[in-house]
């Protein structure tokens, strides 16, 4: 559902990331990656936020921002169809709460895009661990298919290089 373009996205990750680890990841991982990295950036921006630290807030929230974006602008419609749709107004909606949190002051606006982001980051860590043929920890089993059921569910996909 992401495009492989993402990698510019990760520019922000870099900065306090594994470089290593991010030369030998893979799409699904890197995801993963950036997800981690915009979660942490929103919790160092709410401790900021306590503190007064106002320089300090301004700079995660507008990095997180950018992750998001980043998520955001590469998700590959055409293959991701509904879920791309729906993932990129989650996006969208995350980033002006951060906006408003921001302007705001207020650390639930904060928590509430937190909340959405590890849920995402919970369904792409499952899907990320199906593909790979392991299970996440506290993973449900998946439900076994309907005789006659014709239709597969639809797969979020990375959007292939051309």
């Amino acid at each position: 559902m992401y495009h492989p373009g993402i990698n510019q996205a990760l520019s922000q990750y870099r900065q306090s990331g594994t470089l290593a680890e991010i030369n030998e990841a893979s799409p699904h991982r890197l995801i993963q990656m950036l997800m981690e990295g915009a979660l942490e950036r929103i919790a160092v921006a709410r401790g900021a936020m306590l503190r007064g630290d106002v320089a300090v807030k301004g700079e995660r929230i507008s990095r997180a921002i950018d992750i998001i974006e980043g998520l955001r602008v590469h998700l590959d419609m055409e293959k991701g169809g509904e879920i791309a749709a729906n993932l990129e107004a989650l996006y969208d909606y995350m980033n002006r709460q951060l906006m408003m949190a921001n302007l705001r002051n207020d650390p639930a606006i904060l928590d509430e895009v937190s909340s959405l982001m590890r849920e995402i980051k919970t369904a792409w860590d499952a899907l990320s661990a199906e593909e790979s043929g392991t299970k996440p920890p506290n993973a449900q089993p998946k439900p076994l298919p309907i005789a006659g059921d014709d239709e597969a569910p639809a797969t979020p996909m990375i959007k292939e290089q051309s």
